[in-house]
């Protein structure tokens, strides 16, 4: 695994999408105490940067540029319009399983060589409360119930909080990964009240939100019944593993003069 523990200075970064033209800006967080840097994606994963995963827009006849990233298996195209006509170029990815949010994450570290996975609860909440957003300044840093509408909205809308990271509570709830790498979401979205959203706000994995699904069997990529979750990734390093050349050089002993 990548590590920025040796980063005196950690910067942003962003990670371009070989093949296409989309990119996802990285965020260098506050790393938790004795722990080495980690980056987070400044705001939710949008619409237009998950379809590249599911429908292989990075493809050119069935082929991308990384193999491994094709040996990835990606989340299967969904059966409805899962962003529920809420919008989607630039709107966050929504109705997304705890499955799909990390075939993401395995496909985009193929793709770029570097570590990318979801949050861990406690580096979540560390990045919350980081962030400090006061309790009278909510509505300047994030979409709740009595602001949105009822739907979510673009990312990147709202202010970015002390760290540089927007919506990182309300609009879509995150999924996050516990200590026995099972899934919750975390911080609240749009759905829920101003004073239910936050770094403590979060709701355990549960069958109910696909109890609709018409399918047999249901979903494992997508939640019929839970348009309020989506995700964000982490980087561990912004530096991509080496890449071994396919037909290394073979070292040559120098005959004597």
């Amino acid at each position: 695994m990548l590590s920025g523990a040796g980063d005196a200075d950690p910067k942003a970064f962003t990670e371009s999408i070989r093949g296409t033209a989309r990119s996802v800006e990285m965020i260098p967080v506050a790393a938790m105490p004795g722990a080495g840097s980690i980056w987070m994606s400044k705001t939710e994963i949008p619409w237009e940067v998950l379809d590249i995963c599911i429908y292989g827009f990075d493809k050119v006849d069935g082929k991308s540029d990384s193999a491994d990233a094709d040996a990835v298996t990606r989340p299967t195209k969904p059966y409805i319009a899962m962003d529920r006509g809420f919008g989607h170029a630039g709107w966050p990815a929504n109705s997304v399983s705890f499955k799909n949010a990390n075939g993401f994450c395995q496909w985009l570290s193929a793709k770029s060589g570097k570590h990318y996975r979801l949050p861990t609860v406690a580096e979540w909440k560390h990045a919350c409360e980081m962030g400090k957003i006061s309790a009278d300044a909510v509505g300047d840093f994030a979409w709740f119930d009595e602001n949105s509408d009822g739907t979510t909205h673009k990312v990147g809308t709202k202010k970015v909080d002390a760290q540089g990271l927007h919506d990182l509570y309300g609009n879509l709830a995150e999924w996050c990964v516990q200590p026995d790498g099972t899934g919750v979401v975390l911080g609240g979205s749009y759905r829920e009240a101003k004073n239910e959203i936050g770094c403590s706000a979060f709701a355990v994995d549960s069958p109910k939100w696909n109890r609709t699904d018409p399918q047999i069997p249901k979903s494992i990529w997508w939640l019929a019944d839970a348009g309020w979750i989506g995700f964000r990734v982490v980087c561990d390093g912004p530096v991509a593993a080496p890449v071994a050349p396919i037909n290394p050089p073979v070292p040559v002993t120098p005959k004597p003069q």
